[in-house]
């Protein structure tokens, strides 16, 4: 039996509260699927039917990464565990200043000792030693205060030993309810569960694109042209961001430490290349930074972490320099990408009437391996993006833009298609997909957007092979 599945990726939270129908092409079906506000909670199953040839048909909302750090009881036991560690603070500091006035409090006691000896002695006279008790009585006046805070910590002790059977009730409460595992060999097997999920994640991630959601605004900032990207390589654990502000001559990159510096516009370096970009088609794949030399064909591999030029290739009889750009023009001659199967370069040449070709590299020699001619003409597109090995076309980069055409590179076939999405600042000088993150990137007019995309697939069994 195979399964055709609809599959929802959950990395943006602009999904919640979307609801869909689709249609199987060649049956009479209807698929709906609902993602409701709230049921974020691991795998469900929105709706199973059969169609015309027997193939169970069903709707997937995978669960959002780092699932089990959401469960509750998970979340309660960090608190119970931020609360031990601040109660155990506490306790080292009220240790620390008993022991001192304990010190102090033996001195005066000393003092105490000595005047009382005095006081009692027949051979001083009454007025000495009533001066005496009185310098005496003085210097013990401080006694006043640390017996005052004696009391105070006295009572905090009896608060802190009922916080202490607070905790004791709740971490048993919680160990029964975790079966008796202790805190360490939950965190393994939640790490475990999840690197098991994201298999699955990537076992049905591939499939026809269907739909993009409504787009996310992460930043405003920069010309009106750029872009800016993560690593695409799905076994990539690199969470940097990087950016790069207009698409002629440009040579400064901007190194985020994560998205959310990003956001934020702090926490970044500056590389500087070596030799200038042309257009906004650069990609970052498994720590290095694709691009197309300025005035060339030529497509440099520059290293991130050693900051050095590692690669330079030309790409064939590609256009460049505005021959062949995508309708907005901005040099976007040769635009280069990545998807769930590695690096891809999207260009035209003359003898190819100027029509897109797809080629996939080598990332390592980026050496041609193949490529295919679309048929569809580069000046005609928008913008350009891979998932799966198809690539997906736009009919225009302003407002009222969509999905207008697919190539599918496994079966070499094309198909017109009609997936809307919202341009929201009218203006896309960059649109990629990163199959790690599975969201489109995009560039729009000075605003840095993603969008969510839900894709449609057939899974087959063993009984199918």
């Amino acid at each position: 039996m195979a399964m055709v599945t609809n599959w929802m990726s959950q990395t943006l939270p602009s999904l919640v509260g979307l609801n869909q129908t689709l249609a199987r092409p060649g049956t009479s079906e209807r698929i709906i699927s609902a993602v409701y506000p709230g049921q974020e909670e691991g795998w469900q199953v929105f709706g199973s039917v059969s169609d015309v040839e027997g193939k169970c048909v069903c709707t997937l909302l995978a669960p959002p990464q780092n699932l089990c750090k959401k469960d509750p009881r998970h979340k309660r036991l960090r608190q119970l565990t931020e609360h031990v560690q601040n109660v155990s603070q506490y306790l080292e500091v009220l240790d620390l200043r008993t022991s001192r006035d304990l010190q102090y409090i033996r001195d005066s006691e000393k003092q105490l000792i000595s005047v009382e000896i005095r006081v009692r002695s027949p051979y001083r006279s009454r007025s000495l030693a009533l001066q005496e008790l009185k310098q005496s009585v003085l210097k013990c006046l401080p006694l006043l205060a640390v017996l005052s805070q004696f009391r105070a910590d006295v009572a905090q002790l009896e608060h802190l030993q009922q916080e202490v059977e607070r905790l004791r009730s709740g971490l048993s409460l919680l160990q029964e309810q975790m079966e008796a595992y202790d805190y360490y060999q939950l965190q393994h097997r939640a790490l475990l569960l999840e690197d098991r999920l994201q298999t699955c994640v990537n076992t049905v991630g591939c499939g026809k694109l269907t739909g993009i959601s409504h787009p996310v605004t992460i930043r405003s900032f920069g010309s009106r042209f750029g872009s800016w990207m993560m690593d695409s390589m799905i076994l990539s654990s690199d969470n940097r961001v990087w950016s790069m502000d207009g698409y002629y001559r440009g040579r400064r990159v901007l190194e985020y430490s994560s998205l959310s510096d990003f956001t934020k516009g702090q926490n970044f370096v500056v590389h500087q290349l070596p030799h200038p970009w042309a257009g906004t088609g650069h990609v970052v794949y498994n720590g290095s930074l694709y691009y197309n030399k300025h005035q060339t064909n030529i497509i440099v591999q520059y290293n991130l972490h050693s900051r050095t030029v590692t690669l330079q290739r030309n790409l064939g009889q590609a256009g460049y320099n505005n021959t062949f750009p995508y309708s907005w023009g901005g040099s976007s001659d040769i635009d280069l990408m990545a998807d769930e199967s590695g690096l891809w370069a999207v260009y035209t040449t003359i003898p190819n009437g100027g029509n897109l070709v797809v080629s996939r590299l080598d990332p390592t020699t980026l050496e041609v391996l193949k490529s295919w001619d679309t048929g569809f003409p580069k000046r005609s597109a928008g913008e350009a993006f891979l998932i799966c090995g198809t690539l997906y076309v736009t009919n225009s980069h302003l407002a009222g833009a969509k999905v207008h055409f697919a190539y599918n590179t496994n079966t070499s076939e094309y198909e017109y298609t009609d997936v809307p999405f919202h341009n929201l600042y009218s203006h896309i000088s960059m649109l990629d997909y990163n199959p790690r993150e599975r969201v489109l990137y995009t560039w729009n007019n000075g605003h840095q957007v993603l969008y969510n995309v839900t894709l449609f697939h057939i899974i087959k069994s063993f009984a199918d092979t």
